[in-house]
Formats: C-alpha cells, sequence, structure tokens
C-alpha cells in the first residue's frame, strides 16, 4: 500500500464578518474536499472573534481601568509588547484613562521585537508610545523599576498569573493587575491577551475556551452527520515559531489553540523515530521496515528517537497551520491537514 505523507492545505473561504454563521462557512468550504477520518480541520482564532462580534473599544478599556485604578491614576506598565497591532490600542485606552503611564521596557520583548527601532518596519516603537500617550494627554514616562509604583499592570503574555503573585508579593501595598484582567468580563479567559488592533477604536479579542471548544464541537459533529467522517477540530492561533532571521517569535496570543475536539491525540507527542538515523545504522529498506514495525509503539527515550521534535501535536499542528495560511491575503482563514495521524 503507498503511504502518502502529510498534507497541508489552505481553504478558501467566503469572507467571514460580524453575524456569520462560521460553523456553517468551514463546513460548506471544506465539504467538497475529500475528507477522511482524523483529518484535521483548523480554524483561524479571527474568524470567530469577528462573526460572533468580540470586540472592545478603547473607551471600554479606559472604563475598565478607571473601575480598578480610579480616574487620573499614575500606572506603571512592565513586559508590555513592542507592537502597534497588538498593544498600541491597548496603551491607548489606559493612557485614557490614566493621568501618567510609567513603562518599563527591556531592550527587547518577549518575543523579540526591539525597544528603539525596529529594523523591518522602520518604527520607533518607544517614539510610538509617547505619541500614543501625549495624544490622550497622559504624561509617559520610561522607568527603570518599580520601587514607588502603586498602580501596576504586568502585560506578560506568558505566565501572567504567576508573574502578578510575584508582584503582589513584591509591592503589597501596590494594586496589581494584568492584561488578562483588563475587559475580563468580556473575556473571562485572557481579558485582552490576544487581542489585535481592529480600527482606531476597537479591538478583536481573542476566543474564549467555553465559545472554542462549543464551535468545534459543533463542527464535527455536523461534518459526521454530514460526510459520515470523523474529523479532528480545533481553532488556532500563532504558531510560535522563532524566524532565524529576525529573531521574532511567532507567539504573541495566550495559549497556541483556545479550543479543539480529540484531546487525547492533541495533546500527546508525536509517536516517531528517526528515520534517517534508521537508515544510517541498517544494511536493507528491509531492515528499515523490520524496525519501524517493531519499535514503534511508545519510542521515546529509544536512541532511535533521539532528535524528533520534543513538542505537543496540538502545537506542531497550530505551526503548520499558521504558516500555511499566513498571515496576509491569502484568504484561506482553514486550514486542512491530512495524514498527519496515520495508522
Amino acid at each position: 500500500m503507498l503511504k502518502k505523507g502529510v498534507i497541508s492545505q489552505g481553504v478558501v473561504c467566503p469572507i467571514v464578518r460580524e453575524g456569520a454563521d462560521v460553523v456553517d462557512v468551514v463546513i460548506n468550504s471544506v465539504s467538497d474536499k475529500n475528507i477522511n477520518d482524523k483529518d484535521i480541520i483548523g480554524i483561524t482564532e479571527s474568524i470567530i472573534a469577528r462573526s460572533l462580534g468580540l470586540y472592545v473599544t478603547v473607551d471600554d478599556i479606559a472604563r475598565d481601568i478607571e473601575d480598578k485604578f480610579g480616574a487620573n491614576a499614575v500606572i506603571s506598565l512592565t513586559d508590555p509588547l513592542y507592537s502597534r497591532n497588538r498593544f498600541g490600542m491597548i496603551l491607548k485606552g489606559i493612557a485614557r484613562a490614566a493621568k501618567e503611564i510609567r513603562i518599563i521596557m527591556p531592550p527587547s520583548d518577549i518575543v523579540g521585537n526591539p525597544s528603539g527601532v525596529n529594523p523591518y518596519t522602520g518604527v520607533d516603537i518607544t517614539k510610538y508610545y509617547k505619541e500614543i500617550c501625549k495624544e490622550e494627554r497622559c504624561k509617559c514616562v520610561l522607568d527603570d523599576d518599580l520601587v514607588e509604583s502603586k498602580n501596576i499592570i504586568s502585560c506578560k503574555i506568558r505566565d501572567w498569573s504567576t508573574h502578578k503573585e510575584y508582584l503582589k508579593k513584591t509591592y503589597p501595598d501596590s494594586t496589581v493587575y494584568t492584561l488578562a484582567d483588563i475587559c475580563s468580563n468580556e473575556n473571562p479567559d485572557f481579558g485582552l491577551l490576544g487581542s489585535n488592533k481592529a480600527t482606531e477604536e476597537k479591538l478583536k479579542l481573542f476566543p474564549t475556551r467555553e465559545i472554542s471548544e462549543r464551535i468545534c464541537n459543533e463542527i464535527k459533529l455536523k461534518i459526521k452527520e454530514k460526510l459520515d467522517k470523523d474529523v479532528i477540530v480545533m481553532i488556532y492561533g500563532d504558531g510560535c515559531y522563532k524566524d532565524p532571521t529576525s529573531g521574532i517569535w511567532e507567539f504573541a496570543d495566550p495559549v497556541t489553540s483556545p479550543g479543539y475536539t480529540d484531546k487525547e491525540l492533541l495533546e500527546g507527542t508525536p509517536d516517531e523515530l528517526k528515520f534517517k538515523f534508521l537508515i544510517d545504522k541498517t544494511s536493507s529498506n528491509e531492515e528499515v521496515e523490520s524496525l519501524l514495525n517493531s519499535e514503534k509503539n511508545n519510542p521515546a527515550g529509544k536512541t532511535d528517537s533521539m532528535g524528533t521534535t520534543p513538542r505537543i501535536c496540538r502545537d506542531l499542528l497550530v505551526s503548520l497551520m499558521d504558516l500555511t495560511s499566513g498571515s496576509g491575503d491569502r484568504q484561506t482563514p482553514v486550514v486542512l491537514i491530512q495524514n498527519y495521524f496515520r495508522e
């Protein structure tokens, strides 16, 4: 029997706007493909959020900041992303409510963006952030530490809960929140984490786990009813890969996937042997096939699995989906991956 390699195909979909039935859009878009059991359908988080109208405004952020810190507060921000898309509008909302913002800016942010002029965009992010605050009539100061800070927002996109507890213990007299706490009524899982600029006054939120899992389960069920195929469905965000040229880590979302089906498969690691290692250590193709058949089950820790990527299947698949769909104008917000989970 001829073995087939992994296929990752971007699926062109109609333009999805607020109010669209994203479940029907996905099912109709993949129905003409040759769907098989264990095929994986990935849907980018952006069309989930847009279809459901998961947005907040800059004024919404400002109101929440005032509720938490009071009007005209002096607020310190730690570990912000150096990104117009990811953090510019968040800063705008905070500045609209505050009297003064003190920003602690290391030489680079957590994903590798520099604090000065970005060599790829030409934007001086420090100057850009100061201009946002100036437009909102808020004083902006670049600070070195949090020693005298009474109001703190941790802008970390990793381990934000742990960082919040650390800050509360280190600065017990300070009021401390994270971006996950801001606009948490609209998104109880992630708040502003994973949000993107939509317009000059609006941000699109990252979908919640409950919403994502509900949509994934509904798509899985309806494809089973319509095509009699048992597929795996995921909502995906950033692919969490690091670009070797720019040094940017493509992972500005709070998680790679907020929701998916078939957890027993997606939360496992690949059951793989290092094929090129088997070829080099054997003298015949038959011996390679014999080793594949005898050692395939649970190879972790064996010499023949040495060098295989130690990542969870969910995260590997999200990287593949994100690279396939891209972040530009390919118009493929759905990705179909086949032959990944082979028998």
